[in-house]
């Protein structure tokens, strides 16, 4: 992997951001060169990713696979230079060009500088780097005019989980330029692809019909979970407290009949305050296990016999996936998309309600038969339908068609 650090200057917006600087003349779009009837071996891809959530660990196993199969890959993050710890997965991949920056992402308050300048900065390595295909996890980049396809993923999106959480759309200032931003970067895109067909419905739902989409599910490898760990008689979940689409909240108003990890956040606001855990509602089955690494994460989820997704907005769900790879009983919140990506190897409890919740826990806790039954259903279908190997082979047959697609109309 060539890490290329870029210089860093403090962002007057967020002084704690890293604003990085392509050290190469800019490329005005129209002098970007283009190439013909590109082969498969001399692929070269720009990714980019933010380092913020989950989309962080679904491009590790993107480039990961990608990288396998001979493929070059420019890698540019935004939303906050990552730590070393986050970065680990890169050592000692080679084909691999990283860009990491600091700019705001395009759903953040007072983002609208950081999205100008950052798809300046953008430009300037398509300009450097030369690849063949843009793959965006931003929608702001769809509209930057270069003459390469562009293959843009919905992960998630403020309309559509604002419809799911609170009912209705936002209607201020900022919303509507963030809406402006979304438009114009999916009018821009080549393809649009979403990691479950009820996001990708959504997604259409609030900006329109893209002239070509897809579904891609996420992926993740299973060597890095552990199936065969002894497990015990608790209960994980994943989730800041403050993030109403994840609904972990609902666990702290639970009289559950075993204990439950909760990793995250402890804090109940999105910001600098601190609520304390347990002052509104009654956390005493809860243990409360902060923010965990990836191998604390792998260590809980390979003991834990139960794994609870309450979320009430879940494009894909890649923490249930890591779950079910650890052979976990997925317990889920009964919501579409959960019902599309687990069909019957989840146990569902009724939507929101945490007495149904509770009744599904105390089932399983009282059915060791039940509880190994659902552990296995959830393993096995992780293994057979969402592995990164089909993931990646699937955007590599996209790639393909979206190159060849460009090299008959040249």
């Amino acid at each position: 992997m060539e890490y290329r650090p870029r210089r860093a200057e403090a962002l007057s917006k967020t002084p704690d951001a890293a604003l990085a600087h392509a050290e190469c003349k800019p490329a005005a779009a129209d002098k970007i060169p283009s190439r013909r009837g590109v082969h498969r071996s001399s692929m070269h891809i720009l990714v980019t990713t933010d380092t913020v959530g989950g989309v962080w660990s679904y491009t590790r196993e993107l480039v990961t696979g990608l990288v396998a199969r001979g493929i070059r890959v420019t890698l540019v993050s935004f939303g906050g230079v990552p730590s070393r710890a986050q970065r680990a997965w890169m050592a000692g991949l080679h084909g691999v060009r990283y860009y990491p920056t600091g700019f705001r992402l395009e759903w953040m308050q007072d983002s609208e500088e950081d999205v100008s300048d950052s798809a300046r900065y953008l430009l300037r390595v398509i300009g450097e780097c030369k690849p063949d295909l843009l793959h965006l996890s931003q929608y702001c980049f769809g509209a930057i005019e270069v003459g390469l396809p562009k293959l843009m993923v919905a992960h998630s999106d403020v309309m559509s989980w604002s419809q799911e959480v609170r009912g209705e759309e936002p209607r201020d200032a900022w919303a509507e330029w963030y809406r402006g931003i979304v438009e114009r970067g999916v009018a821009g895109a080549t393809t649009l692809v979403a990691p479950s067909r009820w996001m990708l419905d959504h997604f259409e739902g609030c900006y329109g019909r893209h002239r070509r989409s897809c579904v891609i599910y996420n992926g993740r490898t299973p060597a890095l979970f552990n199936p065969t760990a002894g497990k015990q008689s608790f209960a994980a979940s994943a989730g800041r407290l403050w993030d109403e689409g994840k609904q972990t909240r609902l666990l702290l108003r639970l009289d559950a009949p075993l204990p439950i990890h909760l990793v995250g956040s402890t804090s109940l606001a999105g910001d600098s305050s601190v609520v304390p855990v347990g002052a509104e509602e009654n956390a005493s089955n809860v243990r409360f296990e902060g923010q965990l690494d990836e191998t604390g994460m792998c260590e809980l989820l390979s003991r834990a016999a139960i794994y609870i997704a309450p979320s009430r907005y879940e494009p894909f769900g890649l923490a249930p996936l890591e779950a079910a790879l650890s052979r976990c009983a997925i317990v889920a919140n009964d919501i579409p998309s959960f019902q599309e990506v687990w069909g019957d190897a989840a146990v569902y409890f009724r939507r929101d309600d945490v007495g149904s919740l509770r009744e599904v826990l105390a089932r399983l806790q009282e059915n060791p038969s039940m509880l190994t039954e659902y552990a296995n259903r959830a393993h096995g279908r992780a293994l057979e339908r969402y592995s990164a190997e089909r993931m990646v082979d699937e955007y590599m047959q996209l790639y393909s068609a979206l190159l060849e697609q460009r090299a008959s109309a040249a």
